[in-house]
């Protein structure tokens, strides 16, 4: 499998000649879901879930698969596109992809801010991106897409997380509110100069990629 980074949270993965994106929001690159069999989303914040590059995507391609929480399900529906809502617990098929579902809700933004559904998607029981929460799977990760900035996010929580998950290795993702300073910063921690991290973990460029053994 292939993974490359297509804009702050969104990865593009590819395999045998099908490909698979999570999370297109609007930050990502706009050619991010040319050619994909199928579309994953975490949650409907802008950042992660843009419904107009969603429409255009199924316009081009009707047979598009998509699959998310029942709360963009819904908003998809009011667009007119049709996509799988599931939940914590359950796994599906997508395009040749095994993928399972954990999680339910996204991090607190601020009390004041009224908490959205969130679920996290392991795919082939290789790469799990978590949206926006730290949700931890019942089951070893191998490659996991490490949020490393964010309003709802510190560094120790993130430091903390990693170790919590224990990964083979992991590659930063919500990175996209950061310039060459703040990028900076995080290439730091993930090098492990500042604080012990325990796995090999860094930032993809912007579509650069990687082969995942």
């Amino acid at each position: 499998m292939r993974l490359t980074k297509m804009g702050h949270a969104c990865v593009r993965l590819e395999k045998e000649g099908a490909a698979l994106v999570v999370d297109p929001g609007s930050f990502t690159e706009p050619e991010a879901t040319l050619g994909a069999d199928g579309v994953l989303i975490t949650h409907e914040h802008v950042d992660h879930f843009d419904v107009d590059r969603i429409v255009a995507a199924v316009d081009r391609n009707p047979g598009l698969e998509i699959w998310t929480n029942p709360s963009v399900r819904r908003l998809l529906a009011d667009a007119g596109v049709r996509a799988h809502a599931v939940g914590r617990g359950e796994a599906f098929s997508v395009a040749g992809f095994e993928v399972g579902v954990y999680g339910e809700w996204h991090a607190v933004l601020h009390p004041d801010i009224p908490v959205v559904n969130n679920i996290g998607f392991l795919v082939d029981g290789e790469v799990f991106h978590p949206g926006d929460q730290f949700t931890v799977p019942d089951v070893p990760v191998n490659t996991l897409l490490l949020p490393t900035n964010a309003p709802w996010l510190k560094v120790s929580e993130m430091v903390d997380y990693v170790r919590e998950v224990g990964p083979r290795r992991a590659y930063s993702v919500h990175d996209g509110l950061l310039n060459s300073n703040g990028l900076g910063i995080v290439d730091a921690f993930l090098s492990g100069s500042r604080v012990r991290i325990d796995t090999d973990a860094r930032r993809l460029e912007l579509g650069e990629g990687a082969d995942l053994g």
